[in-house]
Parts: structure tokens; sequence; C-alpha cells
């Protein structure tokens, strides 16, 4: 096993100012994203979603970001699961990409909201048809018999429903973090990392901007 105390990373491809970024976090993290796709990362819309009970037990999961607008991050997931639970108890979580690659990362804290059934409805029809079988035929984050079980169970749906595919289910929809702080992070050379934060204390109020000791 290797020495875990020994292994770090001087980072040094690219720095970050707080008098030189977008006063707008949204549209600087557009930028982000724009130059992570660029770059051909895998899954640059991969994000970490942390969430908490109304006791304040963490739990942490990767997801997919599927949309983003000055209204907040989209993500889809089974209402029923885990994190489902848990943001019906306690609305706040919080959001982490990491872009390895560009010594990046980006932080975001807020409230997560049910999106419309309308748009859970469309981007459900949209996704390919073996995902909504796999998104119908999973009890997501229950206890089940095994694979086979699984398997059994979304071959029934597929014989039920045939090519066309099944429609989206109640449980199933988006969530949508409205954002209250959002934090760039770019690494810099013997620890001295950027950090930019922005925070504003109401929805649709002035980003206030800071710099962080790293």
């Amino acid at each position: 096993m290797p020495d875990l105390a020994t292994l770090r990373l001087d980072y040094s491809a690219q720095s970050l100012d707080e008098y030189e970024v977008d006063r707008d976090p949204v549209r600087q993290f557009s930028t982000w994203f724009d130059q992570a796709v660029a770059a051909e990362l895998r899954e640059p819309n991969a994000m970490t979603l942390a969430t908490a009970t109304l006791n304040g037990v963490p739990s942490a999961r990767i997801v997919l970001l599927k949309e983003f607008d000055e209204w907040g991050f989209v993500f889809y997931t089974n209402y029923e699961s885990k994190k489902g639970r848990e943001l019906a108890a306690n609305a706040r979580a919080s959001l982490v990409f990491f872009w390895n690659e560009l010594e990046r990362q980006v932080r975001i804290d807020g409230v997560v909201a049910r999106v419309s059934r309308e748009e859970s409805e469309a981007y459900f029809k949209a996704r390919p048809v073996k995902s909504r079988f796999g998104a119908v035929a999973s009890p997501q984050s229950q206890p089940v018999e095994g694979r086979k079980w699984l398997e059994a169970r979304l071959a029934a749906l597929e014989e039920e429903h045939g090519e066309a595919g099944p429609e989206c289910p109640g449980h199933w929809g988006g969530y949508r973090l409205a954002p209250q702080a959002i934090e760039f992070w770019q690494g810099r050379r013997s620890r001295l990392h950027d950090r930019v934060l922005y925070v504003r204390d109401t929805p649709g109020g002035v980003w206030k901007i800071a710099r962080l000791a790293p």
C-alpha cells in the first residue's frame, strides 16, 4: 500500500483571480463547463450530490447534471430513493464538480425543489428506451432479492410495453438546486490554491464575491 501521507500533486496549469471572474457565477460556471467539454473530459457533467437527514446525517453520491441556468442546476432521479427521501425531509443540498485534468473544482450549496411534472416527462421521453425501462424497473435504494430479480422485472416490463417503452412514472423526476453559494477552486503550486466564493442572501439577490484562503 502506498504511503498516503506522501501522495500529492503540485498544481500549476492555471490561475483564478477574483477581479477577473465573471460577476455572475452561473456565467462563470458556464465558461468552465464549456472548457471541460472542449477538453474532452469523460462525463464533465458528473457531480457529487450531498444530502442529509433532518438529524444531519450526511450521504453523497455521483449524479449527472442535465441542465443549468440562472434558476439552478437540474438532475433527475427516483423520488423514492435515499436521496429523494432525504431531500423531501431536508431540502438543503450541495453539489461538487471535480475536473481533475483542469485542476478545477466547483462547489454549489443551495435549496432543492422538484421541477415541474411537464419538465420531468419531457426529459424522460427524451431518454434512450433502455434507460426508461431501467428507471421503471428499479425500486432504487430498496433491498432486492438479487440481479436475477431485477432482470426478470425488466423483461416483464419490456414485454408489457414493447418498443414504445414505458411512460414516466409518478415517482421519478427532476430536481433543481437553486444556488445560494458557489465556490470556484483552481489548483496552484505549493498548496496556495485560488478559491473564489460567490454568496447571496436572497434568491435573485446580488452576488457578493470574495477570495478565500486555501
